[in-house]
């Protein structure tokens, strides 16, 4: 837990209401998203039991197996909550874009949207990331037959699991973390968890979040209490009344879900959302246009170099999203001046027409002088950037006191940003009296590392050598070299 946030924390108690942790909202939430909220059997594997789907908060479409323990009822589950979902996928599908690649000269095609799910907490998470790899490998013609619907909704679901687990992907959220990443309780983070308490200590304080501390559970996991007393003696002799008492359970975590986002949308975006969800609308193209070509579905484990590789995007994915948050918002940026990765000041001095010409040519650098009443730990020689010009570094030159007690001088160079002329650019000098945040953070590339074809691992890493067949190929037998005829000789 960072400062802030713990002192956040202990301003909730103090107040009894939640205290934002963020100025802007860091999600993107769709105008029209498709809301699941599901319930899984307690005591079976990712056995599903009901869930509500859809995208009108007024029409939430229910879907129950009344004997989780049938295969048919599963699959058959499984097919109609498919029919929602590829639906639902399919009609982002119809419009497109032109985006310009190579500085202009070219442009490339994609989805002018994509489609975003919504689930109650990770665990309804992890429930998709279940079900969908115990679906997506179904065949729909042999001995078990399962509709087609059904390894559609499985690929689909893997895809959508495996986009959560990319830092800022907005393709898959579940309300708890996303309401965590912009708030903070006076509870615990396990407490947290539950959605309904969550909410309640945002929009009315501590004391309604008492009130609903027994309310009905989020999913997909069931209460063991409503399962003992209620759920089994249903299921045992299968009522016809089991449907109405899963929707009865599940309606108030269905609303709260809808209010999480009219609270979201309330929140101002962040600069860089829109980034971010560009993004995403890649990510969906080529899925999308991967499924339609009928390419083969994602497999059950990624070889040695896939995984690699894919580690690699989500390290880069993270350190990214933790620069762009902190750019979009001065509230995450002041973490990072705690800690000594960022100050602020002011603009006391510029040349903003300086130039060097101690290389083979000129170029233009200038220098400004930046006065902070904070602490600056940051070598020498250091590139930092500012927020306000993220394609601007400016290399830390000198750090001295100030005349005035507790503040100090940095004298700064800068580069980039500026126009390709030997005269900068209008604006793009920061000029006196200007209030500056510096930070060794970053939204430069950074090239990932080189990985080896999977040809070329060792056999540990699943490359060569590997042999069906151990025994060696017997080579092909040679002619003898010719001798002199030799009459045979007689045998005793």
């Amino acid at each position: 837990m960072s400062t802030l946030t713990a002192l956040a924390r202990a301003q909730a108690v103090a107040a009894g209401r939640a205290q934002p942790i963020a100025t802007v909202r860091h999600l993107h939430v769709h105008d029209h998203p498709l809301v699941l909220v599901p319930l899984a059997m307690a005591g079976e594997a990712n056995a599903p039991l009901a869930a509500l789907a859809g995208t009108d908060p007024a029409k939430p479409e229910l879907l129950v197996v009344t004997q989780p323990r049938d295969r048919d009822e599963r699959f058959r589950f499984a097919d109609r909550l498919g029919q929602i979902l590829v639906r639902y996928v399919d009609s982002f599908a119809d419009v497109t874009e032109d985006i310009p690649i190579d500085r202009g000269k070219d442009v490339r095609t994609r989805y002018a949207d994509a489609p975003q799910l919504w689930v109650p907490n990770p665990a309804g998470i992890d429930f998709l990331r279940l079900f969908g790899r115990s679906t997506r490998f179904r065949t729909i013609d042999g001995e078990y037959p399962v509709p087609v619907t059904v390894p559609l909704l499985g690929r689909w679901l893997t895809f959508f699991a495996t986009s959560a687990e990319v830092p800022g992907s907005a393709l898959l959220l579940n309300a708890v973390q996303a309401l965590g990443l912009h708030w903070v309780t006076g509870q615990s983070s396990a407490e947290d968890a539950q959605l309904g308490v969550l909410l309640a200590w945002i929009e009315e304080g501590a004391a309604a979040a008492r009130a609903v501390e027994n309310g009905p559970v989020a999913g997909p996991a069931t209460d063991p209490d409503f399962d003992n007393r209620v759920l089994a003696p249903l299921i045992e002799r299968s009522a016809p009344e089991l449907p109405a008492v899963l929707r009865d359970l599940m309606l108030p975590t269905w609303e709260r879900m809808w209010r999480v986002l009219t609270l979201l949308r309330t929140l101002p975006v962040g600069e860089r959302v829109a980034q971010r969800w560009d993004g995403d609308k890649d990510v969906y193209t080529a899925f999308a246009q991967h499924v339609a070509e009928g390419g083969a579905p994602q497999p059950r484990r990624d070889g040695a170099v896939a995984a690699a590789g894919r580690l690699q995007r989500l390290e880069s994915a993270a350190s990214r999203y933790a620069v762009q948050r902190a750019f979009d918002d001065p509230l995450v940026l002041a973490e990072y001046r705690l800690a000594g990765a960022a100050f602020a000041g002011t603009v006391t001095l510029a040349a903003p027409d300086r130039v060097d010409d101690s290389g083979k040519r000129p170029v233009l650098r200038p220098r400004i002088m930046v006065r902070t009443p904070e602490p600056v730990r940051i070598e020498l020689g250091t590139s930092l950037t500012s927020p306000s010009r993220p394609g601007q570094k400016a290399r830390v030159i000198s750090v001295a006191p100030a005349p005035v007690a507790g503040e100090s001088d940095v004298l700064l160079e800068l580069s980039g940003g500026m126009g390709r002329k030997l005269i900068a650019e209008p604006g793009s000098v920061p000029a006196v009296g200007e209030r500056l945040i510096l930070t060794t953070l970053s939204e430069e590339f950074r090239r990932s590392g080189t990985l080896p074809d999977p040809s070329e691992t060792p056999w540990t890493h699943g490359g060569p050598p590997i042999y069906d067949d151990p025994a060696p190929t017997p080579e092909p037998p040679t002619a003898a070299p010719e001798s002199p005829a030799v009459a045979p000789q007689p045998t005793n």
